[in-house]
């Protein structure tokens, strides 16, 4: 008989529950508010931690989520300008409907577009907030710094050093900065001057009329460029021996050479002859017969060692 089931005691549950209850359940996708708390916290783990090209890809995620999040965007703006993505941020920002003045302005001084990047500083300078004003008039020395105006980049940068923190890394630019302006501002206004006065009238006045020099790469530059360059011709050299390699007891050049038949059968040797005997085997003295013309006959039983037996070759016991 089939033992009858045990009932389950009140507050348990059975252990066998049937195949069809153990069947796990599919997950639920998670809700947009949660996948983006996920994200931000790998955007801020990212960015703490220098990873800035994971960290454009979780903004990109982000904006697939909240295409108008504004932490999201302004994140990977900052992120494509360290990155040095420069005209994708220019395409970022003109998708941005808030004002990125000033970032559309360093992306343009870094792309070596000097009258866009001042065009854009003015309009900062006129209608920029405060906070963005240090920050302007950095940038704003930088490109006067570039297009040779040396005294108007070393006046700002003695103006932003009145009202610097000197225990900030501010500071510690600032400092950098001022000696280079001023030692291009000395050149033109005192070292070019009095090099120029030292020269003869005829060669000042020629080298201030002459146009500037045309920058030309030297001849043998250009050959290389144009030419492939060779390879040099490899020299051959002799290999020499590995000592590992040689078996003890034997000199390289003094040794002679080993055999080069060594790997084949002895059969197949050129060396080999056929018709060797063996040792004792035939022309040998037989059984009874004399060993010299001296001496007398010898028994059956001498040639064994002298021993005679009363038992002849088929003879019988006397």
């Amino acid at each position: 008989m089939r033992p009858k089931p045990v009932p389950a005691k009140a507050g348990q549950t059975s252990s066998k529950t049937p195949s069809r209850q153990r069947r796990p359940q599919k997950q639920q996708p998670a809700l947009p508010t949660d996948r983006l708390k996920r994200l931000f916290t790998s955007l801020c783990a990212q960015v703490d931690g220098g990873h800035f090209a994971n960290a454009i890809h979780t903004c990109n995620k982000i904006l697939r989520l909240d295409p108008s999040d504004r932490d999201a965007l302004r994140t990977k703006l900052f992120l494509l300008l360290q990155t040095e993505q420069y005209d994708t941020a220019l395409a970022l920002i003109a998708e941005i409907n808030e004002q990125c003045s000033f970032e559309r302005a360093y992306a343009l001084y870094r792309l070596q577009r000097e009258e866009d990047a001042a065009q854009v500083l003015n309009e900062i300078k006129n209608n920029g907030k405060e906070a963005e004003q240090r920050g302007v008039m950095h940038l704003e020395a930088q490109l006067s710094y570039r297009r040779g105006s040396y005294k108007s980049s070393l006046d700002i940068y003695n103006e932003l050093l009145e009202t610097v923190d000197p225990s900030s890394d501010e500071h510690a630019d600032i400092l950098i900065n001022i000696p280079a302006s001023q030692s291009h501002q000395d050149f033109i206004t005192t070292t070019f001057m009095q090099s120029m006065s030292q020269l003869p009238s005829s060669i000042a006045s020629t080298l201030e009329s002459a146009p500037p020099p045309v920058f030309s790469q030297p001849a043998s530059i250009v050959a290389s460029v144009e030419e492939p360059t060779k390879k040099p011709e490899a020299v051959e050299t002799k290999k020499k021996l590995r000592i590992k390699r040689v078996p003890n007891g034997i000199t390289p050049g003094v040794s002679p050479p080993p055999d080069p038949e060594r790997w084949l059968k002895k059969s197949e040797r050129s060396s080999y002859t056929q018709g060797k005997k063996r040792r004792g085997a035939g022309g040998g003295a037989t059984q009874g017969a004399t060993v010299g013309a001296e001496s007398g006959p010898v028994s059956a039983g001498a040639s064994h060692g002298g021993k005679t037996s009363g038992k002849g070759k088929g003879g019988k016991k006397k």
